[in-house]
């Protein structure tokens, strides 16, 4: 199976490529792509020699352009895609009926991927994406088990490629209502969640409050380590209970499910975490590259491996095993 790493920084995408990523997907510093972070992704320049970089080394990249595109701003989105080709992108990362429309009918030789953030979780819908625009792969939603997977792949000829690593999403992928009404800015338009412009820390009374948008997501006592105030691994009270009531502050791992997922039809297995460090991303492309190396030969997978890189130190199967709070 092809493992598709995240690179938010030319720095990133060569450390990824090195590591023995087979694919790696990245995106243009601006609001076309969903991890729109100051500091983060690439201008031209960048785009174009770190495309011919990971060429040289056998390695593809795709370039998520997975946003929706704002009325009368389309021609940024257009621009986007065109460059993307003249770059020589493998493929673009598509959400928005528009612009999948404008990419078959524009540049009918870029190869069209469906992004997560079209929430395509059925063999009719995805079906009809490759019918209508030519889309050849789908990222499938966050919350289908595996024998669901199994049923789609059963129904479409389209590439399918699920997520194995990183941070999970409660909304129907990065549709996210709280961080729009927090901070007035989303994370579909403007590719943004809890932006750190509106992050802020405040000494109250001893303890340690981090707010977003000003509101208090997390309060500490002294000395404790704060959080980055994402809304939904917020601490809230409900039911005379305090807690994480959306979404534990946990990583997605699912390296154990590689035999399940490929004997599912799995054309491909991403990592989440653009906005990780190049450290990060090669370690944790090291270790599935063994992985997936290990299914092929039909050798015992290695296990264990990414417990460090997850957040707070703790993971979960997400919605694969159906055991997800």
């Amino acid at each position: 199976m092809e493992i598709v790493c995240p690179a938010g920084t030319p720095a990133s995408l060569r450390a990824a490529v090195k590591a023995g990523a087979h694919t790696v997907y990245c995106g243009f510093a601006d609001e076309t792509n969903a991890r729109n972070f100051p500091g983060l992704n690439f201008d031209r320049t960048e785009m174009r020699d770190g495309i011919a970089f990971a060429h040289s080394h056998g390695a593809k990249v795709l370039v998520a352009i997975n946003t929706f595109a704002r009325a009368g701003s389309e021609p940024l989105w257009h621009r986007a895609i065109a460059n993307a080709e003249s770059a020589g992108a493998d493929a673009v990362i598509l959400a928005d009926l528009g612009l999948l429309a404008h990419a078959a009918s524009h540049h009918p030789g870029l190869r069209r991927h469906l992004s997560v953030q079209a929430a395509a979780a059925n063999a009719d819908m995805i079906n009809f994406y490759a019918r209508t625009f030519g889309v050849k792969r789908v990222v499938l939603p966050r919350v289908l088990s595996v024998a669901e997977i199994a049923a789609i792949n059963a129904e479409t000829e389209v590439e399918t490629e699920v997520f194995v690593f990183g941070g999970l999403c409660v909304m129907a992928e990065g549709r996210c209502s709280l961080s729009s009404y927090a901070t007035g800015q989303s994370p579909n338009m403007q590719g943004v969640c809890s932006p750190a412009s509106h992050v802020d820390y405040h000494d109250d009374a001893g303890a340690l409050s981090a707010k977003l948008g000003g509101y208090t997501i997390h309060r500490v006592t002294k000395g404790e380590p704060a959080p980055y105030p994402t809304l939904c691994k917020g601490c809230f009270k409900a039911d005379q209970s305090t807690g994480h009531q959306f979404e534990d502050p946990v990583s997605l791992n699912a390296e154990k499910l590689i035999p399940q997922l490929f004997k599912a039809g799995v054309t491909a297995l991403k990592i989440e975490g653009r906005q990780r460090s190049r450290a990060y991303v090669a370690q944790v492309v090291r270790n599935f590259r063994a992985a997936v190396d290990a299914q092929a030969a039909g050798l015992p997978l290695p296990e264990g491996m990414l417990a460090s890189l997850t957040e707070g130190q703790a993971a979960t199967a997400g919605a694969y095993k159906k055991t997800w709070r």
